[in-house]
Protein backbone atom coordinates (compact mmCIF):
# COMPACT_ATOMS: atom_id res chain seq x y z
CA UNK A 1 0.00 0.00 0.00
CA UNK A 2 1.01 3.44 -0.66
CA UNK A 3 0.23 6.23 1.84
CA UNK A 4 0.21 9.95 0.62
CA UNK A 5 1.86 12.43 2.93
CA UNK A 6 1.07 16.09 2.75
CA UNK A 7 2.54 19.35 4.42
CA UNK A 8 -0.67 21.57 5.91
CA UNK A 9 0.68 25.49 5.60
CA UNK A 10 1.58 26.03 1.80
CA UNK A 11 -0.34 23.33 0.66
CA UNK A 12 -3.71 22.76 1.92
CA UNK A 13 -3.81 26.46 3.84
CA UNK A 14 -2.25 29.45 4.34
CA UNK A 15 0.97 29.82 6.23
CA UNK A 16 -0.58 30.61 9.83
CA UNK A 17 2.01 32.54 10.84
CA UNK A 18 2.13 35.11 8.17
CA UNK A 19 -1.78 35.09 8.17
CA UNK A 20 -1.15 36.07 12.28
CA UNK A 21 1.86 38.73 11.07
CA UNK A 22 -0.32 40.62 9.28
CA UNK A 23 -3.30 40.70 11.05
CA UNK A 24 -1.06 41.78 14.37
CA UNK A 25 1.15 44.11 12.01
CA UNK A 26 4.82 42.35 13.06
CA UNK A 27 6.07 41.54 10.20
CA UNK A 28 9.10 39.28 11.72
CA UNK A 29 6.49 36.89 12.24
CA UNK A 30 6.25 36.97 8.32
CA UNK A 31 9.19 34.04 8.26
CA UNK A 32 8.30 30.37 7.79
CA UNK A 33 10.18 26.98 6.81
CA UNK A 34 10.35 28.87 3.08
CA UNK A 35 13.05 31.03 5.16
CA UNK A 36 14.55 28.78 7.51
CA UNK A 37 14.85 25.55 7.60
CA UNK A 38 16.07 25.35 10.81
CA UNK A 39 12.74 24.51 12.75
CA UNK A 40 14.07 24.69 16.24
CA UNK A 41 15.52 28.28 15.23
CA UNK A 42 12.88 29.72 13.51
CA UNK A 43 10.26 28.96 16.98
CA UNK A 44 12.59 30.18 19.55
CA UNK A 45 12.36 33.11 17.41
CA UNK A 46 8.50 33.39 16.94
CA UNK A 47 7.80 32.85 20.89
CA UNK A 48 10.44 35.62 21.67
CA UNK A 49 8.55 37.51 19.24
CA UNK A 50 5.17 36.91 20.65
CA UNK A 51 6.50 37.63 24.09
CA UNK A 52 7.89 40.84 23.40
CA UNK A 53 4.40 41.64 22.03
CA UNK A 54 2.23 40.36 25.10
CA UNK A 55 0.79 37.97 22.88
CA UNK A 56 -0.56 34.26 23.79
CA UNK A 57 -2.55 31.46 22.08
CA UNK A 58 -5.65 32.82 22.00
CA UNK A 59 -5.06 35.75 19.69
CA UNK A 60 -3.37 33.03 17.52
CA UNK A 61 -6.75 31.22 17.25
CA UNK A 62 -8.24 33.84 16.65
CA UNK A 63 -6.64 34.69 13.71
CA UNK A 64 -6.66 30.65 12.82
CA UNK A 65 -10.57 30.74 13.19
CA UNK A 66 -10.83 33.29 10.40
CA UNK A 67 -8.39 30.91 7.73
CA UNK A 68 -9.89 29.11 4.84
CA UNK A 69 -8.48 26.08 2.89
CA UNK A 70 -7.15 27.09 -0.18
CA UNK A 71 -9.76 26.85 -2.85
CA UNK A 72 -10.01 23.32 -3.90
CA UNK A 73 -8.33 21.79 -1.49
CA UNK A 74 -10.70 20.11 0.28
CA UNK A 75 -11.57 18.67 -3.36
CA UNK A 76 -8.03 17.45 -3.97
CA UNK A 77 -7.96 15.95 -0.41
CA UNK A 78 -10.86 14.03 -1.13
CA UNK A 79 -9.81 13.13 -4.13
CA UNK A 80 -6.76 11.41 -2.83
CA UNK A 81 -8.56 10.16 -0.27
CA UNK A 82 -10.97 8.27 -2.65
CA UNK A 83 -7.54 6.80 -4.11
CA UNK A 84 -6.26 5.48 -0.80
CA UNK A 85 -4.77 6.83 2.56
CA UNK A 86 -3.83 10.16 3.55
CA UNK A 87 -1.48 11.80 6.07
CA UNK A 88 -0.77 15.21 6.81
CA UNK A 89 2.26 15.81 8.68
CA UNK A 90 2.83 19.12 9.71
CA UNK A 91 5.24 20.68 12.06
CA UNK A 92 2.21 23.30 13.36
CA UNK A 93 0.95 22.09 16.71
CA UNK A 94 -2.41 20.55 17.33
CA UNK A 95 -3.60 23.82 18.87
CA UNK A 96 -3.57 25.72 15.54
CA UNK A 97 -4.72 22.43 13.58
CA UNK A 98 -7.92 21.53 14.80
CA UNK A 99 -10.19 24.24 13.57
CA UNK A 100 -8.38 23.56 9.90
CA UNK A 101 -9.72 19.96 9.80
CA UNK A 102 -12.96 20.74 10.67
CA UNK A 103 -12.56 22.75 6.92
CA UNK A 104 -11.00 20.20 5.08
CA UNK A 105 -12.93 17.58 6.18
CA UNK A 106 -10.96 16.01 9.52
CA UNK A 107 -8.46 14.43 7.43
CA UNK A 108 -5.50 12.51 9.99
CA UNK A 109 -2.83 14.63 10.67
CA UNK A 110 0.57 14.43 12.82
CA UNK A 111 1.75 17.26 13.74
CA UNK A 112 3.45 18.66 17.59
CA UNK A 113 1.95 20.05 20.80
CA UNK A 114 2.91 23.83 22.00
CA UNK A 115 3.42 23.96 25.92
CA UNK A 116 0.84 26.92 26.94
CA UNK A 117 1.34 28.57 30.70
CA UNK A 118 -1.54 29.60 33.05
CA UNK A 119 -1.39 32.75 31.48
CA UNK A 120 -2.24 31.67 28.01
CA UNK A 121 1.53 32.39 26.93
CA UNK A 122 3.21 30.16 24.80
CA UNK A 123 6.41 28.80 27.24
CA UNK A 124 7.75 26.23 24.53
CA UNK A 125 7.01 23.34 22.46
CA UNK A 126 7.18 19.84 22.05
CA UNK A 127 8.32 17.86 18.43
CA UNK A 128 7.10 14.39 18.00
CA UNK A 129 10.61 13.08 17.26
CA UNK A 130 13.52 15.02 15.38
CA UNK A 131 13.02 15.61 11.92
CA UNK A 132 9.11 14.86 12.01
CA UNK A 133 8.14 14.38 8.85
CA UNK A 134 11.59 12.14 7.43
CA UNK A 135 11.12 10.32 11.07
CA UNK A 136 7.45 9.87 10.10
CA UNK A 137 7.65 8.15 6.45
CA UNK A 138 10.33 6.26 7.61
CA UNK A 139 8.38 4.54 10.21
CA UNK A 140 5.58 4.22 8.13
CA UNK A 141 8.41 2.45 5.22
CA UNK A 142 9.41 0.24 8.20
CA UNK A 143 5.56 -0.92 8.66
CA UNK A 144 5.93 -2.33 5.13
CA UNK A 145 4.09 0.44 3.81
CA UNK A 146 5.11 2.81 1.03
CA UNK A 147 4.93 6.65 0.71
CA UNK A 148 4.24 9.74 -2.01
CA UNK A 149 5.20 13.18 -0.59
CA UNK A 150 4.08 16.70 -1.22
CA UNK A 151 5.33 20.12 0.21
CA UNK A 152 6.55 23.48 -0.21
CA UNK A 153 9.24 23.88 2.57
CA UNK A 154 12.42 23.55 3.79
CA UNK A 155 11.13 20.86 5.94
CA UNK A 156 9.65 19.03 3.49
CA UNK A 157 12.41 17.76 1.92
CA UNK A 158 13.39 15.30 3.67
CA UNK A 159 10.14 13.37 3.40
CA UNK A 160 9.89 14.17 -0.22
CA UNK A 161 13.19 12.82 -1.00
CA UNK A 162 12.96 9.56 1.22
CA UNK A 163 9.15 8.67 -0.86
CA UNK A 164 9.06 6.80 -4.21
CA UNK A 165 8.14 9.69 -5.27
CA UNK A 166 7.62 13.60 -4.18
CA UNK A 167 6.84 16.89 -5.35
CA UNK A 168 7.18 19.99 -4.22
CA UNK A 169 4.15 21.85 -4.85
CA UNK A 170 4.11 25.97 -4.57
CA UNK A 171 7.44 25.98 -3.70
CA UNK A 172 9.84 29.35 -3.61
CA UNK A 173 12.40 30.06 -6.79
CA UNK A 174 15.35 29.23 -4.77
CA UNK A 175 13.90 25.96 -3.48
CA UNK A 176 13.15 24.55 -6.60
CA UNK A 177 16.83 26.05 -8.39
CA UNK A 178 18.20 24.54 -5.22
CA UNK A 179 16.67 20.87 -5.72
CA UNK A 180 15.75 20.92 -9.84
CA UNK A 181 15.67 16.72 -9.87
CA UNK A 182 11.97 17.26 -7.56
CA UNK A 183 8.95 17.49 -10.26
CA UNK A 184 7.41 21.12 -8.99
CA UNK A 185 3.69 22.06 -9.36
CA UNK A 186 1.70 24.97 -9.07
CA UNK A 187 -2.02 23.86 -9.45
CA UNK A 188 -4.05 20.99 -7.29
CA UNK A 189 -4.99 19.02 -10.73
CA UNK A 190 -1.07 18.75 -12.20
CA UNK A 191 -0.76 17.31 -8.43
CA UNK A 192 -3.32 15.30 -8.02
CA UNK A 193 -2.31 13.68 -11.75
CA UNK A 194 1.28 13.29 -10.88
CA UNK A 195 0.43 11.27 -7.47
CA UNK A 196 -2.25 9.65 -9.46
CA UNK A 197 0.11 8.10 -11.91
CA UNK A 198 2.49 6.86 -8.90
CA UNK A 199 -0.83 5.37 -6.80
CA UNK A 200 -2.14 3.72 -9.99
CA UNK A 201 1.53 2.52 -11.21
Amino acid sequence: MIITCLDLEGVLVPEIWVAFAEEAGIPELTRTTRDEPDYDKLMTFRLNVLREHGLGLAQIQETIARIDPFPGAREFLDGLREMGQVIIISDTFIQFAKPLMRKLGWPTIFCNELVVGDDGMIDGFRMRCDQTKLTTVRALHSCGFQTVAAGDSYNDLGMIEASLAGFLFRSTDEIKREHPDVQAFENYDDLMAAISAVLQD
